[in-house]
């Protein structure tokens, strides 16, 4: 909402200052909000009527927010550190911190690579487990690391197709860990 609120107030020809003044709140929280901080209750309303729009107009955001050139690269760069653990959750959301890209597709993209990270680390344990027990192959958790990897990547490249083409995931959950 914070850019939405920004926008906004640009098309009105307003400046924060009269922002401020018209809706009877601070410059610093006009501020705030514009840098990311969610308007609620009494904020968000005064807002929407010195604005002149209704709350739920406020609330929606434009599409034009999503720079999907952008959300491809933080999905894609879980890519290029897939081996290292963890870099593929902290380099995406470093992009999405660094460019303001907090969306529904790239709080996906992280929870995808967060559930991605819980279940590869679970899968490669059970299989430590089982090559010593079951004495299997040494070459087990080599193959099992291989596989781990080669389907994180085709998910990452499936959903990369997907937003290109669709401007949506693939590869979603039901839920958010963000």
């Amino acid at each position: 909402m914070s850019i939405n609120i920004k926008n906004l107030r640009e098309q009105k020809h307003l400046t924060q200052e009269e922002l401020a003044k018209e809706s009877g709140i601070s410059i610093r929280t006009i501020q705030r909000i514009e840098a990311g901080q969610e308007p609620k209750g009494h904020t968000a309303k005064a807002l929407a009527k010195a604005l002149r729009l209704d709350i739920d107009t406020l609330n929606k955001t434009p599409s034009t927010e999503r720079n999907y050139s952008l959300i491809k690269i933080i999905n894609l760069s879980s890519v290029f550190v897939f081996s290292i653990p963890l870099l593929n959750i902290i380099v995406p959301l470093i992009i999405m911190k660094f460019y303001k890209q907090f969306n529904s597709i790239t709080k996906q993209i992280l929870s995808l690579q967060i559930l991605w990270t819980i279940v590869s680390t679970l899968i490669f344990f059970i299989a430590g487990f089982l090559k010593t027990t079951l004495s299997l192959s040494r070459h087990l958790m080599l193959w099992v690391f291989v596989v781990l990897i080669l389907v994180n990547i085709i998910l990452i490249l499936v959903n990369t197709a997907s937003i290109d083409k669709n401007k949506k995931l693939f590869f979603k959950l039901n839920f958010s860990f963000i």
